[in-house]
């Protein structure tokens, strides 16, 4: 879809973005379910994770981004990874933007799939630079030169975490130049870096992509937010956007800084293991994940658990009143973690009451 109608798409509650990769955009965790004969034993439950993302749609969300590292888009095959993506374009029509994860090690690889999301009518793609090799600047340059010529717009994903490429505001000067690439998502953890690039690169929307500084890239001019933790929350997080996006600062503080512990799981090696903890315990379905990845347990699940119903409370809160700002002071999100009713809103069902990790991949 070209990008000077793909801001159409709106569920009609919230005012459309201009740029079609902007807004809260969810990296979609991925249900499985058992199955005998497929990898690991389990495989893609396409139907559950199409009501999914229509209900992050259904909540406010801007878009949905499917086999991200949130995805867990390394443990598919291709064919799984493909039906995916084109579930995603299905399950949510016309009414939000799709943008598919094109990573690959090589630039041949990312182009293909980039091609692929182009046939199945994606509105864009997140690519991460080779994802298994330390490339310099001209090998960056031409793996982003490569993925844009499927046509679609690109946003840039730069996770010097994972990757051990950072794509610095400089380097991001050349791929800004890049006829498609419109966009980055920022997951450096250096706060300083968006004004850094809207300085050398002005012509790319900034995307906040780590949860735990979501209000801080905001106010410091981010335009979008490329999130995890909208699995959960997806309503009380397009909320949170858009009190950052209008000023607010007083009332955005007061519902993020209860969420920001649990937040801080987006930026460890756990995270989709959390993001679907969560899932579970607000009663939407996050089930488990493909090796590598295994269950938590112990203390790193407690601890998850604790974070999580700390900010399951602060929303039900939230929702039975005004904000605490407009009340008192603002929260202390080290205080007790009070229980967690029987139920969140907008969740599908009961919370369930199991137990909760450290440092990453990222969405």
């Amino acid at each position: 879809m070209p990008p000077d109608t793909a801001h159409t798409r709106n569920p009609g509650h919230r005012t459309p973005n201009p740029h079609p990769l902007t807004g809260v955009i969810v990296a979609t965790a991925l249900p499985y379910t058992e199955a005998p004969t497929a990898p690991a034993a389990l495989r893609p439950d396409l139907d559950r994770y199409a009501e999914h993302c229509r209900w992050l749609v259904d909540n406010g969300c801007d878009g949905v981004g499917p086999n991200g590292s949130l995805g867990e888009y390394s443990s598919l095959t291709d064919a799984e990874r493909r039906a995916v993506a084109r579930t995603a374009v299905e399950a949510v029509g016309r009414d939000a933007a799709v943008v598919v994860g094109a990573h690959g090690p090589g630039a041949h690889q990312a182009r293909h799939w980039a091609e692929l999301a182009a046939e199945d009518g994606a509105d864009g793609v997140l690519v991460l630079p080779p994802t298994m090799y330390r490339a310099g600047t001209a090998e960056v340059v031409h793996h982003f030169t490569e993925v844009a010529k499927a046509g679609l717009p690109v946003m840039a994903y730069n996770n010097p975490i994972d990757t051990r490429v950072d794509l610095t505001p400089e380097m991001l000067r050349e791929i800004a130049a890049i006829d498609n690439v419109v966009a980055i998502k920022e997951f450096s953890g250096d706060i300083r870096r968006i004004l850094h690039i809207q300085e050398q690169a002005p012509r790319l929307a900034v995307v906040a992509g780590a949860d735990d500084l979501v209000l801080e890239a905001l106010l410091m001019g981010a335009t979008g937010w490329f999130a995890g933790f909208p699995n959960v929350f997806p309503a009380e997080c397009v909320r949170l956007y858009d009190l950052a996006r209008a000023g607010k600062l007083t009332e955005a503080r007061a519902l993020y800084e209860p969420l920001v512990a649990a937040f801080r799981w987006d930026s460890r090696t756990e995270f989709v293991q959390a993001v679907k903890r969560g899932m579970d315990l607000v009663g939407r379905y996050g089930g488990p994940s493909r090796p590598p990845r295994g269950p938590l347990t112990g203390e790193p699940l407690a601890r998850l658990d604790a974070d999580l119903r700390q900010a399951i409370a602060s929303l039900e809160r939230f929702e039975a009143g005004p904000l605490p700002s407009e009340a008192g002071p603002l929260p202390n999100s080290s205080g007790p973690v009070p229980n967690p009713s029987e139920s969140m809103p907008g969740a599908a069902g009961p919370t369930s009451r199991t137990p909760g990790p450290t440092p990453t991949e990222a969405d």
